[in-house]
């Protein structure tokens, strides 16, 4: 059974190769809001600034959005964030109804394409997925895309260093993280005035970029006083994955967002569930672009963003 027509069939729908080679820095930004940083934050007040705005936000709804990348036609989507781990976006067409499914549970994370050579609604379990054969299609766990969402915080007693300025007004803090899949690097950059996350990176032990997320566009809650972003760009450098998600009216700490059946497994006809991480069922590799072998690289400068 050959698997490698998934991938190619998922990018096809949701992303595009290509502008996914190095991250796009924010070269202007207009921040909103009040200040809410000294002129010289330490460590401490950007993390507690950034950790405050988070906690404000338990889940993200938005009915009228839609996803966009470079050569594909936009979709119309509707997008459902619930902390830690629970994300739901189905994308449609007007003519052709859903054509993508995409979700993350407590246990699993899936998705389904109207459109795949292979139907069935492709799963995996969040335990399972460092060493299952999608880790090779899929160098980042699912989760990490509800933080890069705007739900980004920085973990009590990590090993954060920082803030290290960044020309544009902005900050930047590094913090390294032992995962399932091996030591990382994640670097955070913030604006300077209002701690609101502009920018994600992530790279493994050699230095290699994994993933990057660049959000605009905040949008302060009024009821929860939180700050969101609306416009969400997503890279994966190894799978040439680049996508942007464009939240047009955001729900903030919606009731009954989490009711069934929004974030359980779907149901299509004719697409039987298949787990992704059966060894029986292996998954060959995707027809991606070469990149060449990682140099090994000690450090980050931040002159790079």
């Amino acid at each position: 059974m050959r698997r490698a027509a998934l991938l190619v069939c998922l990018l096809s729908v949701l992303v595009a190769s290509g502008g996914a080679g190095c991250p796009r820095a924010l070269s202007r930004y207009t921040p909103a809001g009040p200040r809410v940083l000294p002129t010289t934050a330490t460590l401490e007040d950007v993390t507690r600034a950034v950790n405050d705005n988070s906690a404000r936000i338990q889940s993200i709804a938005c009915s009228d959005a839609s996803i966009s990348t470079p050569g594909i036609p936009t979709l119309r989507a509707n997008v459902a964030i619930e902390r830690p781990r629970r994300l739901r976006v189905r994308a449609e067409t007007a003519i052709t109804g859903t054509e993508a499914d995409i979700g993350s549970n407590d246990e699993l994370f899936w998705f389904w394409m109207k459109r795949m050579p292979e139907p069935g609604v492709y799963f995996c379990r969040h335990d399972q997925f460092a060493t299952s054969p999608m880790k090779q299609l899929l160098p980042i766990e699912p989760e990490w895309i509800i933080d890069a969402a705007g739900l980004a915080s920085f973990e009590p007693g990590g090993k954060h260093t920082g803030p290290y300025p960044v020309r544009g007004g902005k900050l930047e803090i590094r913090t390294e993280r032992d995962t399932p899949s091996g030591p990382q690097t994640k670097i955070t950059v913030v604006d300077e005035q209002r701690a609101l996350v502009l920018e994600q990176h992530l790279y493994d032990a050699r230095g290699t970029r994994i993933a990057s997320s660049i959000t605009t566009q905040h949008y302060r809650d009024p009821v929860s006083g939180a700050y969101v972003p609306r416009e969400i760009e997503l890279q994966v450098p190894a799978t040439q994955f680049s996508i942007t998600m464009r939240l047009k009216t955001v729900q903030v700490n919606q009731p009954n967002i989490g009711a069934a059946p929004t974030f359980a497994l779907p149901n299509y006809p004719g697409a039987s569930p298949v787990d992704l991480a059966n060894p029986r069922q292996p998954i060959a590799p995707a027809a991606t672009p070469t990149v060449s072998a990682p140099r090994q690289r000690a450090a980050f400068p931040a002159a790079q963003y």
